[in-house]
């Protein structure tokens, strides 16, 4: 586990500005700087940046956090995995808790991981050289192959943008090519091996090319470094430039043997840094767009990536030729709420898109699919119809339900007109709408799947199929509303038992920064003290101040005691670090705050903040007046002289204060 001192100094190292600066264009703003949002679509900049605090704050999607939270929702890290590439990048070493063996044994591992992506970094470089005009004389078999399909270096700067974002590359013709590269820069053949680059001669006697002759595509994991690769077949070159090269075929086939084709795709064998189901092909690249959208477009080849990302549908994203996973689903899950799945129109795509529903629905992310013309992917379509048609399908895209319910009863659906087979298609239909935990996405397809059932008369179905196929239904849906129901109260029992703050509420951005509002008088009042404080902390050193602060009541006194706690250590206030520890209740005002000061210089915050105290001590003598306004009335009543005469001198004195203080 990282050292909580390794965690403060990547904080207090970072700057929060130059770091977000990379992705986003900042623009000064009186103490903050302000940008469009990098996680959600927006036209007006809403993000704010404070470099004093190190914190960032979205007042359109309410987004926060410093400078790990920012490269943990950006690159889709974990908390370990960005403090180390924030500690890299600041020169902070990483230090661990636990035993001196494990930490030994920890650091051993990493060294051999680090050097696994250096060699996978490396060999794409190699593979990117040999591609050039002036590389492996036969790359130009690559080239071609990619020039056939729209995608010829030097096209347009869109074009060669994207390939060199997919580290395009070429596995030289041989056997050798890359291990004699790597034997040169004097490294182990085995460390290649590990990758599946390179594989051990049958005779144990050197290594041998595991990709030789293919176009090369970089597999980038979510922090963009090299994790492995897939390469395309080519064209088989001429004996008779075989010949004029000085090489030798590769493959000699007897005079009897037809040679077989090889295989279209190879891919990389799992390594101790790369397994493909949890890995997503061009998802790095992507990342940003997808943000943006809030949508990924799940394809099914890297050729269909790389084609649509250099004509400017840039939220591709493809399986790395797997059935889609979980552990796939939920790394898209980072990035956006949505998936549209375009994947090919024939049969093997239709069961791949249905194949992806299972995946998404256990991991919370949502699916729809873009049905594809018969034998079309969406790289033929992009690039004879153009990439608007893609952008098209994608926005007609069918939600999962109902694609399902299309492809089991709909028209296109093959028959064999036997009662069993009707049957089972419709209990089908009906397990699709009983796993279906939104109601409305429920109800929405049982009157889709009505539509569409009535259709099976027209064509020739039974009359009872249908009365069959509605009675179904309604029994699960109405299964399917009491397990909703029967969920409903377990969730309303916990919220019960542990009720929402009542801090939490909206906020809005006036020109300042942030206000809190329809909230109760009091509360807002006590939230402006504790803002004041946020801007500048340094009030909590003056006497006068902090007498005042005993006004405060609620999980105010706990923010504002993480707040001292924080400024007395360094007399700096690195709020990054006291988010962590801020109540949850006000956990988004504070953010707002921290990341859009409201005052820019300290005096106008003290006046606000004794301002606001004098209205909390005027509300509670109105308050402790009206208290002895009754009780005056009752002893009155109960004719009690002496405590009449005691509770007259009582709002004499509270009057008196009063006055003194108007």
């Amino acid at each position: 586990m990282i050292t909580q001192e390794t965690i403060v100094a990547v904080r207090e190292r970072t700057d929060i500005v130059a770091l977000i600066n990379e992705n986003v264009s900042l623009k000064k703003r009186g103490r903050s700087w302000l940008g469009l949002c990098p996680f959600h679509k927006e036209k007006t900049p809403s993000f704010s940046v404070n470099q004093e605090s190190g914190v960032f704050y979205c007042f359109g999607c309410g987004e926060s956090g410093g400078a790990i939270d920012y490269v943990m929702k950006l690159e889709g890290l974990t908390f370990p995995e960005a403090v180390r590439a924030l500690a890299d990048r600041c020169g902070v070493q990483v230090d661990e808790t636990g035993s001196r063996a494990d930490q030994e044994l920890g650091e051993q591992q990493r060294r051999e991981t680090e050097e696994l992506y250096e060699v996978s970094q490396l060999c794409a470089t190699f593979f990117e050289q040999q591609l050039a005009e002036d590389g492996h004389p036969l790359a130009h078999l690559a080239r071609a192959e990619l020039h056939r399909r729209g995608l010829g270096l030097g096209g347009s700067e869109q074009v060669d943008e994207s390939l060199r974002a997919h580290r395009i590359g070429y596995a030289t013709y041989g056997w050798d090519g890359l291990a004699a590269f790597l034997a040169k820069q004097e490294i182990a053949p085995t460390i290649a091996a590990k990758l599946g680059l390179v594989v051990r001669r049958s005779g144990g006697d050197g290594f041998y090319d595991a990709f030789r002759h293919r176009l090369m595509f970089a597999v980038l994991d979510k922090a963009g470094r090299v994790v492995a690769f897939s390469g395309r077949a080519l064209a088989e070159p001429s004996s008779e430039e075989l010949r004029r090269l000085g090489l030798q075929p590769m493959y000699r086939p007897r005079p009897d043997e037809e040679r077989r084709p090889p295989p279209k795709y190879i891919n990389s064998s799992e390594s101790p840094i790369y397994a493909k189901g949890e890995t997503v092909f061009g998802l790095y690249q992507a990342r940003l767009a997808i943000r943006g959208r809030k949508q990924a477009v799940l394809v099914e080849g890297n050729f269909d990536v790389l084609a649509l990302h250099a004509r400017g549908l840039q939220t591709a994203v493809a399986p790395l030729g797997t059935a889609f996973t979980a552990a796939q689903a939920k790394l898209i899950k980072r990035y956006a709420p949505e998936v549209v799945v375009l994947f090919d129109g024939d049969a093997a795509g239709k069961k791949a898109a249905m194949g992806t529903r299972v995946p998404a629905r256990d991991s919370g992310l949502s699916v729809k699919v873009a049905s594809l013309p018969a034998g079309v992917d969406p790289d033929d379509l992009a690039r004879d119809k153009g990439v608007e048609v893609v952008e098209g399908l994608i926005k007609n895209a069918r939600g999962m339900l109902e694609y399902l319910i299309d492809e089991t009863l709909g028209s296109e659906a093959v028959w064999d007109g036997s009662q069993q087979q009707t049957l089972e298609r419709i209990r089908q239909v009906v397990g699709y709408l009983a796993e279906e935990r939104d109601p409305n996405l429920r109800q929405m397809a049982k009157t889709y799947a009505d539509e569409v059932a009535s259709k099976l008369v027209v064509g020739g179905r039974s009359p009872t199929d249908l009365r069959v196929l509605e009675r179904m239904v309604d029994r699960a849906l109405a299964q399917a509303a009491a397990r909703d129901r029967r969920d409903s109260g377990e969730r309303s029992s916990e919220s019960r038992s542990s009720p929402a703050a009542s801090w939490d509420g909206e906020e809005d951005r006036g020109p300042q920064g942030p206000a809190a509002r329809s909230r109760p008088q009091p509360e807002q009042i006590q939230l402006a003290m504790v803002g004041a404080l946020l801007d500048f902390p340094a009030l909590l050193d003056e006497p006068e101040v902090e007498e005042v602060l005993a006004l405060l009541g609620g999980e105010l006194v706990l923010a504002v005691a993480q707040v001292r706690q924080v400024w007395d250590e360094k007399k700096s206030l690195h709020a990054a670090q006291l988010l962590d520890f801020m109540p949850q209740a006000i956990h988004s005002f504070a953010a707002g705050r921290l990341a859009a000061p409201r005052f820019v210089e300290i005096e106008a915050a003290r006046t606000e903040l004794l301002e606001n105290a004098e209205k909390l001590r005027q509300r509670s003598l109105t308050g402790n007046g009206a208290v002895k306004v009754q009780e005056l009335a009752r002893a009155q009543g109960q004719g009690d002289e002496s405590a009449e005469d005691e509770l007259l001198r009582e709002l004499d004195r509270v009057a008196r204060k009063k006055r003194r203080l108007t």
